[in-house]
């Protein structure tokens, strides 16, 4: 798990990969440290809220994040409202939290960093 989160690839997740253990999880978080874990009917999941100027700059990152997720074959829950975009991910098949939703999240992040650096 030393490979940098956001020069990785996604892989294809079985249904019966393992769900990443806490000790896995919270090395992690450490290299997407404005994320958090939560669990929702007993899934556990990892989420973060970006805050924009106005919601045309919100609609574009929800845009960006999705093709991420086109990219990636692996779709979060995004919500859009006017100056802010939450972005959940977690892995459907396995009902918890694989490598490949820190990938995204560290994905996700850097297209947070572009657009305000652009």
């Amino acid at each position: 798990m030393t490979k940098d989160l956001a020069t990785s690839s996604c892989e294809a997740c079985r249904a019966d990969a393992p769900v990443l253990e806490d000790k896995e999880i919270q090395e992690l978080l450490s290299q997407i440290p404005s994320w958090r874990v939560f669990e929702d009917d007993d899934i556990k999941k990892i989420i973060c809220s970006f805050v924009f100027l106005n919601y045309h700059d919100s609609r574009n990152f929800l845009n960006k994040v999705a093709d991420l997720a086109e990219k990636e074959d692996h779709h979060p829950e995004i919500i859009l409202e006017w100056g802010n975009v939450t972005v959940t991910w977690w892995s459907h098949k396995i009902k918890g939290l694989h490598k490949n939703d820190f990938i995204c999240a560290s994905k996700t992040d850097a297209l947070f960093e572009n657009l305000q650096q652009s």
